[in-house]
């Protein structure tokens, strides 16, 4: 009907465009007895309600005209704020939102941030805050503690990591702790941020660097990912590697190469760099200064000096002392000049005197005979009489052999050893070197 529509302003001046609304009615027709409050105050109240000529109105049965029929209007209230009650003399529960409540039963019309319920007796729980409790905390407040209620702050401060009025906001990479004010190392693997609560290097540590801050350097001695390998051995004058790569700065001792001084000369090369050749009459040298072990016929550190009166490896053997000047190929040892005997080595010693020499011979050669025979002869005669034995005391083998030697030998006259005195010349041999 026309009457539907209408809405209830509150003013202090009679001028409804600077009045407050209290009620808006539906395009749906009342009832005839209508109540409504309105938490305002004001010396005014003014009803309005609006059909504007060429204006729809849609949802009115009537947008053209208006009707208004007011039987009776009864307007209640108290003289003054933050009371209700038959008399007004009971104060409004203290969080109602600006201390007004329902002018009968005292319940509020909203709360003050940070509380809830009818009388808004009630703290917003931990972790939400503001008006009706709507609102949630940022999380982030010092030690875990909960928000302010009413404003969402956090009155301890923020935690570690976290800055802002709410502690809403991280701290900006490369910063972390309690408001943000200390520096990441810089020392990160992968230039990646450090931990903005605790300023750890989660990932780990750059080569060269240790601990979880990732601010200390490796230790004398050590370098790499976590300081875990050793520097070179090899590193020139003792002097400790890089510890970020372990490059030797001032190079490798004599003997080794690259970077960080780890491969030793190869067969053949020694010295700074390995840029030296060994000679070649080295049988093995040396990477670090050299020195070899000589290949026959060769001395010396380098092996560049050739034997004298000696010969083989090292020229650790001596010639002969019996090679004419004792001199002999320093190879092999032979004498350089032919021996009377054609001996090699001139190793077997020719005595000076050929008459006593030639009678010597012929002592020696007979006794040598002699002796050579007799032990012939009585290995023989042991042997028939072993046989002899044997065919007494084995009646009961009817199988033998049959020696050889022994039809061939059925009789044997042993001579009588003779011996002769020889007269010697004293000291007849000579020792060999």
């Amino acid at each position: 009907g026309r009457f539907a529509g209408f809405s209830l302003y509150i003013s202090n001046t009679g001028d409804r465009d600077s009045s407050s609304l209290c009620y808006k009615d539906r395009p749906e027709l009342p009832p005839l007895s209508f109540t409504t409050t309105c938490t305002l105050s004001g010396r005014y109240i003014i009803y309005y309600n609006e059909r504007l000529d060429g204006v729809t109105y849609p949802g009115y049965e009537d947008s053209t005209s208006v009707l208004t029929e007011l039987c009776e209007v009864t307007v209640n209230g108290c003289r003054k704020p933050g009371v209700y009650g038959s008399n007004c003399n009971i104060l409004c529960p203290k969080y109602c939102r600006y201390r007004t409540c329902h002018i009968q039963n005292g319940t509020c019309f909203g709360c003050e941030a940070g509380y809830t319920g009818t009388v808004c007796a009630t703290e917003c729980p931990d972790e939400w805050y503001g008006f009706d409790c709507k609102q949630q905390c940022s999380g982030h407040c010092r030690d875990n503690d909960p928000c302010n209620k009413a404003n969402g702050t956090c009155d301890g401060g923020c935690a570690a990591g976290w800055i802002g009025s709410f502690c809403e906001k991280e701290c900006r990479n490369g910063t972390y702790g309690y408001g943000c004010v200390n520096n990441c190392s810089g020392h990160c693997i992968g230039d990646s941020t450090c931990n903005k609560q605790t300023g750890y290097c989660d990932r780990g540590c750059k080569p060269g660097y240790t601990n979880s801050l990732c601010n200390k350097k490796c230790s004398s001695g050590t370098y790499g990912k976590d300081c875990a390998k050793k520097c070179s051995e090899y590193c020139l004058h003792n002097i400790s590697c890089n510890y970020i790569d372990g490059v030797c700065t001032d190079g490798c001792q004599n003997g080794y190469i690259g970077n960080i001084c780890n491969t030793s000369c190869e067969h053949g090369r020694y010295g700074k760099n390995c840029s030296h050749t060994c000679s070649s009459n080295c049988k093995t040298c040396k990477h670090t200064d050299g020195t070899c072990s000589c290949h026959a016929g060769w001395s010396g550190p380098n092996c560049s000096i050739t034997c004298n009166n000696s010969y083989g490896e090292n020229c650790k053997y001596p010639c002969d002392p019996f090679c004419v000047n004792q001199t002999c190929d320093r190879f092999d040892g032979t004498c350089q000049h032919a021996c009377p005997d054609s001996n090699k080595n001139c190793n077997v010693a020719i005595l000076e005197d050929s008459g006593s020499n030639q009678k010597e011979d012929t002592y020696t050669a007979g006794l040598s005979v002699s002796i050579g025979f007799n032990a012939l002869l009585l290995a023989v005669v042991l042997f028939l009489l072993w046989r002899q034995y044997t065919k007494l005391h084995s009646g009961a083998i009817k199988s033998c052999w049959e020696s050889s030697l022994y039809e061939k030998s059925t009789h044997i006259d042993v001579p009588e050893p003779t011996y002769q005195e020889l007269d010697l010349k004293e000291n007849p041999y000579q020792n060999n070197n």
